[in-house]
């Protein structure tokens, strides 16, 4: 069984600071620049990367439309998570 945390990207209506955070049931996430609880949630973007052999054996990597599959970072290919 595969278990998934419910992390959430939010925007302050007060400080305007995007940030992501881990919320558990019903708790209410407060902006870590402000404390401000006026917050509007993000739709996040869906990455992911499918590594294949394609039709010459060579190794092919494919990831989706979003700008990196690394949620953190806009690289598309770094060490410190082994996409790319």
């Amino acid at each position: 069984m595969r278990c998934t945390m419910p992390i959430y990207e939010y925007k302050c209506n007060t400080c305007k600071n995007e940030f992501e955070t881990l919320v558990l049931g019903s708790d209410t996430p407060a902006c870590p620049g402000c404390d401000s609880k006026d917050l509007s949630r993000l739709l996040s973007t869906c990455g992911f990367i499918s590594k294949s052999t394609g039709p010459g054996g060579e190794s092919q990597v494919t990831t989706s439309a979003a700008s990196s599959a690394c949620g953190s970072c806009t690289a598309g290919s770094c060490s410190s998570c082994g996409v790319g």
